[in-house]
């Protein structure tokens, strides 16, 4: 390529213009990842890492060349503007672009739309609309929730089409696109015990209602159900593999960044630190320490459940065991195994030791698991967030709008490194997430934090692993018992 480039420089600026007209619209992936990513054979790959790397031209070289019908997701709309002028670069004569229904129409009767789902729900609008292939670009700006509802129409009737996800972006840059190093976590995580390398297939399957690794692509047979797992892969995308970036320069660009960005962009780090948020309840580093000590952290015995009770749909009821200052992986159970109090009582029974309480949060379903635990003669503790509190944080400067903004604020200053109580929590990636996600802001009662349905519309699920948490750590104010009538009840327990 660079002897045609060198070549280029002995044409007229006529011939170099028909050159480029007759060279419209053929494109082909540079050689090396972006070449290895075009011809993976991964249902769902993630192409990505530095910035630079020809993220966005592979997505529209597979669509222009490799699939008939087509469809690229950017998260917002006007994200769209510089794909279009891009497709445009790389389309040929026979080429048509409705702005309008920003579709095109390109020879050959292949087609490619341009999407996106700015809101949490606006995914709903491509439901039951099937292309061969789901293309997204940054991924990390999408939830997971948009991303899994998507590709289920991942497929073609077309005999013998091929069909695939291919996914394209650098590292998350804050907590809520951890997801995708979650998803694809045989190359990201590097805690992974079995890591993959860049380029390998790793298979997954559904079963029971979670997604496993499996060992090979050959459907099996479970519960009466055949089951056929699909295929992912990861390829790193570099800056160094374009030689047109790296002739204008662009490397010096991305060096000069501060960190973590320059880590992230420049050598497309996954595991890089990532930049919190000013007014993040809880800084993500106190939350990693606390993970950190887990494994070192002898559990003591079982004092509290807490409790994040299924509200319906695909949401999960999650128990959270504390022993003293360490804490036990959350236990996720299915809506559809929890649909009344008793059920939920059913399944905390087993978890339970002598005297240990039941932290459950009673507004709205959560009422029926409280009373039905009481009913079983469980210690069950009502929690209502939106109750108002009298307390006053560590400094005692601020106060709480509200119950749930104190047990929130009550983790923090407890995972604080200069003055926390030296908190277990388990290594979990979720939990994490859930943790570092909520905002707070000074409001006329104290310190507020963030209702779940607006965590939820902000990051496109529910953040129940870390609720449950909360909920297990919370000491609250029982209403009618004295502070200190609470607490000898507390210390007597153990």
């Amino acid at each position: 390529m660079s002897e045609c480039a060198a070549l280029c420089g002995f044409l007229s600026k006529r011939e170099r213009a028909r050159l480029d007209g007759l060279l419209k619209g053929v494109w082909v992936p540079l050689s090396g990842p972006q070449r290895t990513a075009y011809d993976s054979e991964a249902d769902v790959l993630l192409y990505g890492g530095a910035a630079g790397g020809g993220k966005t031209d592979l997505l529209l070289g597979l669509a222009l060349g490799a699939h008939r019908r087509s469809i690229l997701f950017r998260r917002e709309f006007a994200q769209l503007k510089a794909i279009e002028d891009r497709a445009r670069e790389m389309t040929g004569p026979g080429a048509h672009y409705s702005a309008t229904r920003h579709t095109w129409q390109l020879p050959g009767g292949r087609s490619l739309e341009l999407g996106a789902v700015q809101r949490p729900g606006d995914e709903r609008k491509y439901q039951g609309r099937p292309h061969d292939l789901k293309a997204f670009d940054e991924i990390t700006h999408f939830t997971e929730a948009q991303f899994r509802f998507l590709i289920g129409w991942n497929r073609s009737a077309e005999p013998g089409r091929r069909c695939r996800v291919v996914a394209a972006g650098n590292p998350p840059t804050s907590a809520q696109g951890d997801w995708v190093i979650r998803y694809w976590a045989p190359w990201l995580d590097r805690q992974h015990p079995n890591p993959a390398e860049p380029g390998e297939l790793r298979w997954f399957a559904t079963i029971d209602g979670k997604e496993v690794e499996v060992e090979s692509g050959a459907a099996f047979d479970h519960g009466g159900e055949r089951i056929e797992p699909r295929s992912r892969s990861f390829i790193r995308a570099r800056v160094e593999d374009n030689p047109f970036l790296i002739a204008a320069g662009y490397r010096a660009t991305l060096q000069s960044l501060p960190e973590p960005l320059r880590s992230q962009m420049l050598f497309g780090d996954f595991a890089a630190k990532q930049a919190d948020d000013p007014w993040q309840v809880i800084p993500t580093e106190w939350v990693l320490a606390a993970q950190a000590r887990w494994q070192e952290c002898p559990p003591g015995p079982l004092d509290t459940l807490g409790v994040d009770v299924a509200r319906g749909g695909r949401d999960r009821t999650v128990v959270t065991a504390r022993h003293g200052p360490w804490f036990a992986h959350p236990e996720s159970f299915p809506g559809a195994e929890t649909p009344d109090g008793q059920a939920v009582v059913a399944l905390l029974v087993p978890l339970l030791a002598a005297q240990a309480a039941v932290q459950v949060d009673v507004i709205g379903v959560g009422a029926a698991v409280y009373d039905a635990a009481r009913a079983r003669g469980l210690h069950a503790v009502p929690l209502n967030g939106a109750a108002g509190s009298a307390a006053r944080d560590r400094s005692g400067q601020l106060g709480f709008a509200n119950a749930r903004a104190e047990w929130w604020w009550r983790l923090r200053e407890a995972l604080d490194p200069s003055a926390g109580d030296g908190l277990a929590l388990p290594p979990d990636r979720e939990l994490l997430a859930d943790l570092t996600a909520p905002r707070w802001r000074l409001a006329s009662a104290g310190i507020l934090v963030e209702r779940k349905d607006e965590i939820i519309a902000r990051i496109g699920r529910s953040p129940d692993k870390g609720d449950s948490l909360v909920y297990a750590h919370a000491r609250p104010l029982v209403p009618g018992q004295g502070l200190l009538d609470f607490l000898r009840e507390e210390i007597a327990r153990g």
